[in-house]
């Protein structure tokens, strides 16, 4: 597509992860974490590039192999405990700005999300442009903690819980 109508995939991976060392790497079911998401996204043929945002020159190198682009470091202020995907995700598209790029639409993927299958991603993509949103997200029922829950208001409007922890 032309710049003016890209569609842009982002998928955030840094190299620290806390509670499991190198997670968005580590093999699952015979391929690095990551790869599920990126293979997920290139198979839904929703995206003109496939971005993978990291710090890390293996996580980059492991990205490439499977078809994303790395074209930029992420900044190491971007790249600990503390920085939201919302700000990473900001990082991408205002590099991309400045190189002439204009994303019409983004999709943010998780890393660690080896369940998403390109289906998920062409489904959302259409409710995206179909409806009046301005954001579509996958949501799954759950046990438990409720803290962050939401529940759907009417057809299409999902309100949390508890409103309070929005940000937590």
């Amino acid at each position: 597509g032309s710049h003016e109508s890209m569609k842009l995939g982002i998928i955030p991976a840094r190299g620290g992860s806390k509670r499991i060392p190198r997670k968005n790497i580590k093999p699952f079911c015979g391929k690095p974490m990551i790869a599920w998401s990126i293979e997920a996204a290139l198979r839904s043929g929703c995206f003109d590039q496939v971005i993978v945002s990291t710090d890390d020159q293996e996580i980059a190198e492991t990205a490439r192999s499977h078809g994303a682009l790395t074209p930029f470091a992420r900044p190491q202020e971007l790249a600990d405990d503390h920085s939201s995907t919302a700000a990473v995700v900001r990082h991408a598209i205002e590099w991309l700005q400045h190189g002439g790029m204009h994303p019409k639409s983004v999709c943010c993927i998780y890393a660690t999300a080896p369940f998403i299958v390109p289906d998920d991603i062409s489904t959302s993509l259409a409710l995206l442009e179909g409806q009046h949103c301005d954001y579509v997200l996958p949501v799954t029922s759950f046990a438990f903690p409720i803290q962050r829950a939401l529940r759907l208001e009417g057809e299409r409007l999902l309100r949390m819980m508890s409103p309070q922890f929005f940000s937590t």
